[in-house]
């Protein structure tokens, strides 16, 4: 597997990933049950994931339409995302 598409899965991952992230924190901040500061935090992790996600594009889109790309710069990303991810469902479950 060649240093390209290893960076191609690990930013279609950290999209994934982060898109999960932004769609838990949403549902999260829609709830009418819990108190004003902890919608307000999840409002703030799920506008931070969408940035990210758009950054994850952005970085995907660079490199299949030029080939450029950093690998390290993607698996970093991609463990980033995932990370998020299970942090937001855990905070989701105790909420």
């Amino acid at each position: 597997m060649s240093a390209y598409l290893l960076t191609l899965l690990a930013l279609s991952g950290a999209l994934l990933a982060l898109s999960v992230a932004a769609g838990l924190a949403t549902e999260c901040f829609l709830r009418r049950d819990l108190g004003a500061t902890a919608r307000r935090s999840w409002l703030a992790l799920a506008i931070g994931a969408l940035l990210f996600a758009l950054h994850s594009g952005y970085a995907l889109e660079l490199a299949v339409s030029t080939g450029l790309h950093d690998l390290r710069q993607a698996l970093l990303a991609a463990a980033g995302a995932l990370l998020l991810a299970l942090a937001a469902y855990g905070f989701r479950r105790r909420a």
